[in-house]
């Protein structure tokens, strides 16, 4: 890094200081004329978001506008139909007090401060801008570093915050990791980080030292229970969707399946039947790319390491970043495609005649970002989300409730801490102050 960028980045940060020294980011029309202002730009470069997101992922123009410009637009809005409401005191209850005086209880909510807001690669804009709207709505001003793996996003990113807001308010920091290790050592008010586990490791520590609060969104091996009475047809087209969307870099896609050893065969070839119709050429590149190539390479050594157990697909292209959906059937827990989650479109299928048993191999590994039932019974869906714990859970669907900005999405353990969306954002973003007075 040269010493201009390091001085311009410590500029930066002191001028967010300043700016959120002078309050004008706690008036609430300000927020919402700055956030309106936000949602036309925003809009306005629909057509260049799109062809980023195809040049660095290869994700087609429907689901570019559904999964990421969609998702932002329409979470906004909400936000700012609500922020009236949510930003009003709450009075709560009192005890009585010893000199017998009048008593009044509420809970403030004020912004922390200067934020810094560190997006993933696999979903740019949304999991870039969905924070940084919960950030501003809460009266906070934000440093966003996209990530440099899609550097056509984050151009586009970039022309978009420059338009919309002055650098005192919001701006983008472009870089890898030497520029996150300085943007780390700055004194924020809060961190905000979308990534790997392993990252998020270093982004803790780096908070840790300075006592900043933060949340983290990870991921995991998110886990898929297909019951023997499930609705086979149902689940087929549903766990398709959840892990073939976005080439499987997604962090709450299922990460693998355990199905009842009685439907086996038959969901096996309702699967294969599927993606021989919805993808009659195959599936190499009609599902997206592969962020790089060391990432394809990583994905090709489980199938390398275990060949036979490779049921459909696996074909993949270094030079254009394809990689085909793949099913693996007859996993273990000892396969090394077992050891980390994929990240990736393959996914390992294993069965399962005793739920019990199912649920002590999931219980004993780390907690998952989210936990896929496919059941008919009520009884068996309830069971099993009562004795596990995943920061979220869908029963008979997959993936779509990271889509409502009326959930709370995050994870618990190692796949993450604090939960956002909605009006959970402008709660994870704002400091909770209590305020007691004596009439």
């Amino acid at each position: 890094m040269t010493p201009e960028l390091d001085q311009h980045i410590r500029n930066v940060f002191e001028k967010q200081k300043a700016f959120f020294k002078t309050n004008q980011t706690k008036d609430i029309e300000f927020r919402k004329a700055q956030l309106s202002k936000f949602r036309d730009v925003f809009l306005s470069h629909t057509d260049t978001l799109c062809e980023a997101l195809d040049i660095d992922l290869g994700k087609s123009r429907k689901e570019a506008e559904y999964v990421e410009i969609q998702i932002v637009s329409s979470e906004l809005d909400y936000l700012l139909e609500n922020i009236d409401e949510w930003a009003k005191p709450t009075f709560v209850e009192s005890k009585p007090h010893p000199s017998g005086g009048e008593i009044v209880s509420k809970i403030m909510y004020e912004p922390y401060g200067v934020n810094y807001i560190i997006g993933p690669f696999n979903y740019p804009v949304q999991l870039t801008f969905s924070p940084l709207i919960g950030a501003l709505i809460a009266g906070n001003t934000a440093i966003i570093k996209p990530s440099e793996n899609t550097p056509h996003v984050a151009k586009v990113i970039e022309d978009i915050v420059n338009e919309a807001f002055d650098e005192s308010y919001v701006k983008v920091i472009q870089g890898a990791i030497e520029e996150n290790t300085l943007l780390l050592s700055l004194p924020f008010d809060y961190i905000f980080f979308t990534g790997s586990p392993n990252v998020g490791k270093i982004v803790m520590k780096a908070a840790a030292e300075q006592l900043i609060p933060l949340t983290l969104e990870l991921g995991g091996k998110s886990p898929t229970i297909v019951h023997k009475d499930a609705d086979l047809d149902k689940a087929v087209a549903k766990i398709s969707y959840g892990k073939w969307i976005n080439c499987g870099q997604t962090c709450v896609a299922p990460d693998y399946i355990y199905i009842h050893e009685s439907v086996k065969d038959t969901f096996i070839s309702k699967f294969t039947a599927y993606l021989k119709a919805t993808y009659p050429d195959g599936s190499l590149g009609k599902i997206g790319k592969i962020v790089n190539p060391g990432q394809i390479k990583h994905l090709a050594s489980y199938l390398e390491a275990a060949p036979d157990k490779v049921i459909y697909g696996g074909r993949y292209n270094l030079d254009n970043r394809h990689f085909e959906a793949t099913l693996m059937d007859n996993v273990t827990w000892d396969d090394q495609v077992m050891q980390q989650e994929i990240f990736g479109p393959i996914l390992p299928i294993m069965t399962y005649t005793d739920i019990n048993v199912v649920l002590e191999e999931i219980n004993s590994r780390p907690k998952p970002l989210a936990l896929y039932v496919f059941s008919e019974s009520q009884e068996f869906a309830d069971d099993v989300l009562n004795r596990t714990t995943s920061g979220d859970a869908e029963i008979n669907s997959a993936i779509i409730h990271v889509g409502s900005h009326f959930l709370p999405f995050g994870g618990v353990g190692t796949s993450g801490m604090g939960k956002y969306h909605g009006k959970f954002s402008f709660y994870a973003f704002s400091h909770s102050r209590s305020v007691l007075q004596v009439k």
